[in-house]
């Protein structure tokens, strides 16, 4: 059973995660795993490095509709908008983020077949986030030199508190 969420400090939250060959048995309880993971945090999307794992995984729930994929990429990107975003690795911090408004994504699921769909809004930023995760990306490397030397201190906290 997954039993925390990693904080930022935490070297898997740095770390490109590896592809995903099937997902099979083994996959599927850890999407249940993440998704109870991620509501009891409160959530609405998790990587698996999130919760400790190498495997290029995440959920993602946005209007009551669960999203499981495993080796999500983005194949096309539109427009273009400016968000504050939250994450459940740096709690308590909010960044800006540039992100696409709609996205196409690709990628495995739950029944290991390829799937490919279009998402705007909510769905599309919190698929480009959970994306983001799995290369080793967070939304603290989209801030500016000043939020990131205003935000220093908190981030030293939560590294050290975790």
């Amino acid at each position: 059973m997954l039993g925390r969420i990693y904080i930022i400090g935490e070297p898997i939250l740095r770390k490109k995660t590896a592809l995903v060959e099937k997902v099979g048995h083994e996959e599927r309880q850890l999407f249940d795993q993440m998704l109870k993971l991620m509501r009891k945090a409160k959530g609405i999307g998790l990587a698996a490095n999130q919760a400790g794992l190498d495997k290029r995984m995440c959920v993602i729930c946005v209007e009551d509709k669960v999203w499981k994929l495993a080796n999500p990429e983005i194949i096309k990107k539109s427009g273009s908008e400016i968000s504050e975003e939250g994450c459940l690795s740096l709690p308590g911090i909010v960044v800006n983020v540039k992100r696409a408004s709609c996205v196409t994504c690709r990628a495995l699921n739950e029944n290991n077949a390829q799937i490919e769909f279009e998402a705007l809004g909510l769905l599309a930023r919190a698929i480009q986030h959970e994306i983001d995760h799995l290369l080793g990306k967070m939304i603290i490397d989209y801030a500016s030199p000043l939020e990131k030397l205003a935000l220093k201190e908190k981030i030293k906290e939560l590294s050290v508190s975790k």
